[in-house]
């Protein structure tokens, strides 16, 4: 008898969930930091950040028996980091500080680090000794990247629901296959 469930993995091994932890941890201190005291961009913030961390979870967990609600979920946690990367624009453009444009030296060399990087305690102390400009770019540098995963990542999955189906129909081919049809 065949099955049909593909019991999602660990999520805590997957880049992605990795990426959104630190881009939780470096907006809690950030906030902590360079948040102005009962503002709703700090709970705007804070949330949105959450939210990417969360979904990615659920829709990874959901994944199991719903292709569908996975990729709502991972949508939604794509929705939440732009959101936040938003966030962090208006920050800099409000406090009038420089948005690092994406062949600046800074950049290059962030996206460099965080292609390869995804300790959260290892940002936030990297980020702890440095300004509000560069934490904030720094933070645009890997939510870019986040974005880019979730989207390859919602592609992937949706070549396999193309190739392998869901799994109404992949119980209905088991079940056929025991009833002997």
């Amino acid at each position: 008898m065949g099955a049909f469930l593909k019991i999602a993995g660990d999520y805590s091994n997957w880049n992605v969930y990795r990426k959104a932890v630190v881009i939780c941890d470096v907006t809690e201190m950030f906030i902590r930091r360079y948040g102005k005291p009962q503002s709703r961009t700090n709970d705007q913030m804070r949330q949105a950040a959450r939210s990417c961390k969360q979904n990615i979870v659920e829709g990874i967990s959901d994944s199991t028996v719903s292709v569908e609600m996975c990729l709502k979920l991972l949508g939604i946690a794509r929705g939440s980091v732009r959101e936040l990367a938003e966030d962090y624009r208006d920050f800099l453009r409000q406090e009038k500080l420089l948005i690092w444009p994406r062949d600046d030296s800074r950049t290059v060399s962030t996206r460099v680090y965080c292609l390869s990087h995804d300790n959260p305690s290892d940002f936030v102390e990297k980020c702890e000794c440095r300004s509000a400009e560069t934490i904030a770019n720094i933070m645009l540098t890997l939510i870019h990247q986040i974005d880019s995963m979730l989207a390859k990542t919602l592609q992937k999955i949706e070549r396999d629901f193309v190739v392998e189906g869901g799994i109404k129909e992949k119980m209905t081919q088991v079940r056929r296959a025991q009833r002997g049809f």
